[in-house]
């Protein structure tokens, strides 16, 4: 038996997400057909998390343990053979003995794409939440020194996770505003040792009430201090999210 490491990218627009599911196509199903039509083999790839309908990916990290003897690098041309346009495999290689992609990661960083403005860019509106007029940048950024450290996040987890606790601790969060000619954009980009169902959506939802200037940045202290996920803000929609970057030991 051989233990591999996938690292894949995709586009969620048109998925269910990453987990098989019976309303529609996800990409954990795209994928494990494409390894059935190389190898004739029927198996299971376990992804680092699941990501929901219409989330992005740039490095979604999956784990498999195969009897197939296809070298890693054919394995990697012959599978990105079939798949379609908006799912590739970046990497195969050899793995630790009972590699597992969710028991082993220790990191995840995600990144949330805003743009503000008047006018939408239409060619971002796939990967960025519109928010109409402009964000106080600065608030936000003052905000995010009550998320960092190791907390309590129940404020920003969806209602029916199933967790053994809601104890997190945030690496490092940044807000970065940058622009071109005509349109305004905003990354959040987040890091911890894990993640809650819908906690950084949830977190940037929070973060755009203080930037609109509805609340002021002490504000998300007392939503954390709630552990009450009706005192945050809104989710913020799963087209803006993207997968960076997930963190192993080796």
């Amino acid at each position: 038996m051989r233990f591999l490491r996938l690292t894949i990218a995709y586009e969620g627009t048109s998925y269910v997400g990453w987990q098989v599911q019976p309303n529609g196509v996800s990409i954990q199903l795209i994928l494990e057909s494409a390894w059935t039509a190389v190898t004739q083999e029927t198996l299971r790839i376990t992804a680092s998390g699941r990501t929901d309908s219409g989330v992005h990916a740039l490095q979604q990290v999956c784990s498999l343990c195969t009897h197939s003897q296809i070298s890693a690098s054919k394995l990697l041309q012959a599978i990105n053979a079939n798949l379609p346009f908006d799912i590739r495999v970046l990497s195969v290689v050899e793995a630790p003995e009972n590699f597992h992609a969710i028991r082993d990661a220790v990191g995840k960083t995600y990144r949330y794409q805003i743009q503000t403005g008047r006018i939408q860019d239409l060619f971002q509106r796939n990967f960025r939440w519109f928010v109409p007029r402009g964000l106080d940048t600065d608030a936000m950024q003052e905000a995010t020194r009550h998320i960092l450290g190791k907390h309590d996040f129940s404020s920003f987890e969806a209602a029916g996770s199933a967790r053994e606790d809601s104890i997190r601790t945030v690496r490092e969060l940044t807000i970065k505003p940058w622009q071109t000619e005509r349109f305004q954009f905003v990354d959040i980009e987040i890091s911890a040792d894990g993640f809650l169902y819908n906690m950084v959506r949830n977190i940037v939802g929070s973060l755009i009430v203080v930037g609109r200037g509805r609340q002021g940045s002490d504000w998300i202290k007392t939503v954390m201090d709630a552990c009450d996920r009706k005192q945050a803000g809104e989710t913020a929609p799963a087209h803006g999210l993207f997968l960076v970057h997930v963190q192993y030991d080796w």
